[in-house]
């Protein structure tokens, strides 16, 4: 098909600059997979603004397009499993990292990415999850697999405004879980509190080092958004048998503790990956959060922009400034 549309475009100039732009494109550039989609929602994660401002390790070549989330509908599809008017999800995989992704009215990706929206679920809804939200729930997903349920006892949220700590405060929330929400936002504290969470912990009480193997139990499992000192921490302060999962960095990339927390309280520490992540569990968590885990208030988590807007918010998101979710819409 020789379509012409509208993406958001980063170009790597001289000295290591990069400026972006609304190009016009067509859809026989893009690259040649099995799924050609219309992209009517995408929204916005940490990956996103890093492609943008030019981070080599997420994105090796430019121009490119971003956007490692898209949802629309099917538009031509050699594979049989999709016909054209699907509703469909695209979340994780190599989308908008070195394949051109959401942030444009149209994508052509491997079928194997693709997952079939789930029927009490729209193309919004779905972007407000996002791979944030995905990953939120598989965390969710992973502490009830290791048997933490809300009857186990507490559970420690790092990141607790950002996307993904948005959306698992969220989930826990709504299956009765008691949250000690952590962020370096005293002003959130009013907010997390009114969705959910328990009790507020400002994170600059737990990102000091201690040479101490062990701290006092508190919690029965642990999400972790940010890494180094804070995940360090956290896990020194599981009850045994706790099961904390991880699955971002932002803190630090370090982890500075010992053996002994896993040794002496049987402790489990459960690495999250949403790009990866196999197509059989993608489906059971994406039907989750459409059934048993949907969101009451989802909208409410989530601020809408568009491609003309797209630029400044994923600035702010690269300098801490969001909170919550932010879904960007592409197409009526």
């Amino acid at each position: 098909m020789h379509i012409s549309y509208k993406a958001f475009e980063v170009t790597e100039q001289a000295n290591l600059n990069y400026t972006t732009a609304l190009v016009n494109k067509f859809t026989d550039e893009l690259q040649a997979n099995e799924v050609l989609i219309k992209v009517h929602y995408s929204s916005i994660n940490y990956k996103d603004a890093l492609s943008a401002s030019g981070n080599k390790g997420v994105t090796k070549n430019y121009p490119h397009t971003p956007g490692i989330d898209a949802a629309g509908i099917v538009e031509e599809s050699s594979d049989p499993s999709f016909n054209t008017g699907d509703q469909v999800i695209v979340t994780g995989y190599d989308l908008g990292m070195n394949t051109s992704g959401g942030f444009a009215e149209y994508i052509r990706v491997p079928s194997a990415w693709v997952v079939h929206l789930p029927e009490s679920l729209s193309l919004k809804e779905s972007m407000i999850y996002g791979t944030a939200g995905f990953t939120a729930a598989l965390s969710v997903y992973q502490l009830q697999a290791h048997h933490i349920y809300p009857e186990t006892g507490s559970i420690a949220l790092s990141g607790s405004t950002g996307g993904v700590g948005s959306i698992a405060l969220a989930i826990l929330a709504q299956l009765g879980y008691q949250v000690s929400a952590i962020t370096g936002k005293e002003s959130s504290t009013d907010t997390l509190l009114k969705q959910g969470a328990t009790e507020v912990i400002l994170r600059n009480t737990l990102e000091e080092h201690t040479e101490k193997p062990l701290l006092k139990p508190k919690y029965a499992g642990v999400i972790d958004t940010v890494g180094g000192e804070i995940l360090a921490n956290l896990i020194k302060s599981l009850n045994y048998n706790g099961v904390a999962t991880c699955c971002g960095l932002v803190s630090s990339v370090d982890l500075p503790l010992t053996v002994l927390p896993f040794i002496l309280k049987g402790i489990s520490l459960i690495g999250i990956d949403s790009v990866k992540c196999d197509r059989k569990l993608r489906k059971k968590i994406w039907t989750l959060l459409a059934t048993s885990w949907k969101v009451d208030n989802l909208a409410q988590l989530s601020k809408e922009c568009t491609l003309e807007t797209l630029d400044e918010n994923l600035k702010r998101l690269f300098r801490g400034e969001n909170t919550g979710r932010i879904v960007v819409k592409i197409k009526e």
